[in-house]
């Protein structure tokens, strides 16, 4: 079982030298890979849970964020090249890039570039969004309704970009004649592309089989979903004929809040509400032996949106690293 690390640039208040001592910290503990997180803004009317849809489009989830509007975050895509530059080991990426923020052929050439600044060690998390306060003040509201199509466009326009010495495109989201767009990436043929899919295990999967994608990337999905997410998965790749196995070199993921209690939490099952990785170190050594059973082969550890502060985190990260995981590994 591989280690990330879901940097926590979304709070009311973070600093830039707490995100790097997080990345420092898991680079000297060997973790796999660090993400940040993709927020372009937090209306107000979150504030008073007045947004049009509860948090990710999870019904579980309040009509609010879990940081004020006036919270002081970080936005996740300038700290990928500053990620880059902070490393040498880490691999690094954004969990997820919502694509309707962005053009296609500017967000090929960028990604590029920033794949040279790391030496290779890009990957790229992509997904459609959810918000339409965001999609709005993203100058993206048109979108909102074609939001799918338009990832799966840019997944067309970044492949066919990063493997093609010219290239063009005429889709209803990006058009253009042929065109150099500079650098390709280190890696060969592409980055690795890891997809969200939070709501439609079927369209995960066709997109998997369709474009080849490296891997997939839920949020504080249980043992058993990501057993359902799996075979879904994999159904549809023997349907389709195309021969690949979850089980040979796919990232099986999940967003999951991490932190190490002293007492033990309730681990009564609650959807997404559960406490998967929140508590004593036995109960989480439990869930991760759970987890590697079910066929999760990287949890992305994610420190709670506040009341948890980042000194906690890094001696977590250590227990973690240290005490936790020989238990995983030996199961």
């Amino acid at each position: 079982m591989k280690l990330a690390l879901y940097l926590p640039n979304f709070r009311d208040q973070v600093t830039v030298k707490e995100l790097e001592d997080l990345t420092a910290l898991a680079e000297s503990l060997d973790f796999d890979s660090v993400w940040t997180l993709d927020r372009i803004v937090v209306p107000e009317a979150s504030d008073q849970a007045k947004l049009q849809h509860p948090f990710g489009m999870m019904e579980q989830f309040p009509k609010a964020l879990p940081v004020s509007a006036r919270g002081q975050w970080l936005h996740g895509m300038p700290l990928i090249p500053w990620l880059a530059a902070k490393t040498s080991r880490l691999r690094i990426g954004m969990s997820i890039i919502d694509t309707p923020y962005r053009a296609p052929g500017v967000l090929a050439g960028e990604l590029a570039t920033v794949d040279h600044l790391s030496n290779g060690r890009l990957n790229v998390g992509l997904g459609s969004g959810w918000m339409p306060e965001e999609f709005a003040a993203a100058s993206a509201a048109h979108i909102f309704p074609k939001r799918h199509q338009h990832v799966r466009e840019t997944i067309e326009v970044l492949q066919g970009i990063w493997t093609n010495e010219l290239f063009e495109y005429h889709g209803e989201f990006a058009d253009f004649e042929s065109c150099g767009f500079g650098a390709k990436p280190l890696q060969k043929p592409c980055p690795p592309i890891y997809f969200s899919g939070l709501k439609d295990p079927k369209r995960s999967a066709r997109r998997i089989a369709k474009y080849g994608l490296a891997g997939w990337i839920g949020i504080q999905d249980t043992p058993q979903e990501i057993v359902r997410w799996r075979s879904e998965i994999q159904r549809e790749l023997d349907a389709l004929g195309s021969g690949r196995s979850l089980d040979d070199g796919f990232d099986m993921c999940s967003m999951i809040w991490f932190t190490i209690t002293d007492e033990p939490t309730d681990q009564t099952p609650n959807g997404k509400l559960s406490n998967l990785l929140v508590g004593t170190a036995a109960q989480i050594t439990d869930n991760l032996k759970r987890f590697k059973d079910a066929g999760m082969n990287m949890p992305l550890l994610w420190p709670p949106f506040s009341g948890v502060p980042v000194s906690k985190t890094l001696d977590d990260m250590k227990r973690l690293v240290e005490e936790i995981m020989p238990k995983v590994n030996a199961s």
